[in-house]
């Protein structure tokens, strides 16, 4: 089983200052409390083939990440895909931005889900915690990007 969410939100910043404080990519921490720790790799600025690997927290256990930046368009669109083998993977992901001027930007993220082995019986279990979630995730990454 898989499928997908997706969460929008206007961010009350011109495009470029959004995209290069999601496109940084270590930021993740300060919108996505299950993110422990995230360091790039290569250090220096984000491009495609860059991996950002990271230890979360998802339902009481911690697990090691590793997604890879597939597509950078700037400002307009940051894409990805999980290389770490975990029971819900992220085949693909990303942002979209649009600038909706007077340095307004509208944001929208989503993620696809994948259940691998014992994943599949609980990927649909993710999958609707991050729909419950998606606008208060948008709502987050408002909160840390006009903070920046």
């Amino acid at each position: 089983m898989s499928g997908q969410f997706s969460g929008s939100v206007v961010i009350d910043r011109p495009i470029a200052d959004v995209f290069a404080f999601l496109a940084e990519g270590t930021n993740d921490p300060k919108f996505s409390p299950r993110v422990l720790e995230i360091r790039k790799e290569p250090d220096g600025p984000t491009a495609v083939g860059t991996t950002f690997v990271s230890k979360v927290k998802d339902a009481g256990m911690k697990t090691d990440r590793r997604f890879e930046i597939t597509e950078l368009v700037a400002p307009t669109k940051i894409r990805w895909v999980e290389r770490s083998k975990n029971a819900v993977t992220i085949p693909n992901g990303g942002y979209d931005l649009e600038d909706l001027g007077n340095s307004q930007t509208k944001m929208t993220i989503f993620n696809e889900f994948l259940g691998n082995g014992f994943g599949k019986i609980i990927v649909g279990f993710a999958l609707k915690a991050a729909i419950k979630d998606a606008d208060a995730f948008a709502q987050r990454i408002k909160a840390a990007v006009e903070a920046s």
